[in-house]
């Protein structure tokens, strides 16, 4: 099973695009957790509530990797691949930008090098508002930068994906395409 983040700083399409992914591969994809459980909180999130986020977001990646290897009709040449809309270096980073303390777990977990490709998502896009989000303009290269320098630290493929509207999802799927076909 060929596995697939998407990440990127808040506003750069990493939703959109995960589902375009999966329906143009007829893959699937697994959701991000943290807007689902930041969305459902009548209170702001605290660092216990960071860290059971990524405990989720791990729990959802091996549930659905262990259910559905050996289950999924997505064949691709003759993988299935799975995109995954934001993944555990995110919360690593919010981790230590927030609270400056990242639990060893999460460190450990992001080494084992679980994914096959990550698609950082440059912020080319207009930063839109929604009460989830903190971060617009020019922090968005901030923490574009800082995802990026944590993916190289793995030394796991990666490629930037920039452009507006179709162009992004045609860079991405681009992007795929050259990775099932090594």
């Amino acid at each position: 099973m060929l596995k697939i983040a998407i990440v990127g700083p808040e506003s750069t399409g990493k939703s959109e695009l995960s589902i375009a992914l999966a329906t143009h591969f007829s893959g699937n994809f697994v959701p991000e957790f943290a807007r689902k459980y930041v969305e459902q909180l009548d209170r702001n999130y605290l660092y216990e509530d960071v860290v059971f986020i990524a405990q989720k977001q791990i729990e959802e990646q091996d549930y659905y990797l262990n259910n559905n290897n050996n289950n999924n009709n997505n064949i691709l040449n003759p993988l299935s691949v799975v995109f995954f809309d934001t993944e555990l270096i995110i919360t690593k980073v919010w981790l230590e930008f927030c609270y400056k303390s990242v639990p060893e777990f999460i460190n450990e977990r992001i080494s084992n090098s679980y994914f096959d490709l990550y698609l950082l998502c440059y912020p080319d896009l207009p930063w839109v508002f929604d009460p989830v989000r903190e971060h617009g303009g020019d922090e968005r290269l901030f923490f574009f930068d800082w995802y990026k320098r944590e993916i190289e630290k793995l030394g796991i493929p990666y490629v930037v994906i920039d452009g507006i509207g179709t162009i992004r999802t045609e860079n991405a799927i681009a992007a795929v395409n050259k990775i099932i076909k090594l």
